[in-house]
Formats: C-alpha cells, structure tokens, sequence
C-alpha cells in the first residue's frame, strides 16, 4: 500500500514534465516573424537592377501563420513614397506562395507570386518569377531579409 502514493506522484510528476501535443502543432515555422528587406535584385528583359534597402529606403515583411504584409517607405526627411500590402500565403517545403490580396498598388492586387526560399540563421532570400501580363511585369525578383531582433 505504501507504494501507491509513491507511483502515483511519479505519474503526476512525469505529467507535469511533458509538453502538450498541442503546442508542438502551433510551433512557429522558420518563416514566421519579422523580416528587414537588404536587397533587391530584378532582371527584367535582360537588366539587372539592384537595390539597397539599407539607404533611403526601408522595407519589411511581417509573416505570421497564414498572412504576410508589407511596407515600405522613403527614409528621406521631404519623401511621402510610401507603398503596402499583403494577404494570404502558402509554404510548402521550400516553395512560397503569396497571394496578395491587398497593395497600395492596386493592379497588382489578386495576383499569386511563387518564390523559393531558403532560411539560413537570421537570413531569407526568396527568389521567384513575378509576371502580370495586363501590366507587361514579367521578372526575377531576388530579395534578401535579415531577421528583425526582439
């Protein structure tokens, strides 16, 4: 009879030390978070144009478990450039799918841009295609993120 107590604090004990299911199916992805544009890379027809987002410019990414959004706006003291969006996403692997569903630049709303990213520590590039035939826009966009810090 002594052993009973014993037993069943050693279950409570080792209850109380596992962690639930249910967290381990709402752990973050590695995507998830707030990411600081660098970098931009478009070719288009040809051209190369790159763009530092570390002078005069300022970009992020937030990413939570279904939506991302974006803003981006001119540093410059007199500067009123100001552009924004977002919607649903899908990943896959390493197969990453925007659907915008919202932009400051509307034609560009209700369109799907697939990327390939990979995550090395703190850094994300994602690399894809975005083509909107209405607008002529048909490129390889290449970005590089680096993690915001909490």
């Amino acid at each position: 009879m002594k052993k009973l107590p014993i037993i069943f604090l050693s279950l409570i004990i080792i209850s109380c030390n596992q962690q639930p299911q249910q967290k381990e199916e709402t752990k973050l992805l590695p995507i998830q978070g707030t990411w600081k544009l660098l970098t931009g890379t478009l070719i288009e027809k040809g051209d190369t144009t790159i763009t530092d987002y570390t002078t005069n410019l300022s970009f992020i990414k937030i990413i939570n478990d279904s939506h991302f959004a974006f803003l981006q706006h001119d540093t410059r003291k007199d500067s009123t450039n100001f552009s924004a969006g977002g919607g649903r996403y899908e990943l896959n692997g390493d197969k990453y799918t925007e659907h915008l569903e919202y932009c400051s630049a509307k034609e560009w709303e209700g369109h799907d841009f697939s990327f390939t990213i990979t995550i090395n520590g703190d850094t994300l590039i994602q690399q894809g295609v975005e083509k909107i035939e209405a607008q002529g826009i048909d490129r390889i966009n290449t970005e590089k993120y680096i993690r915001y810090k909490k």
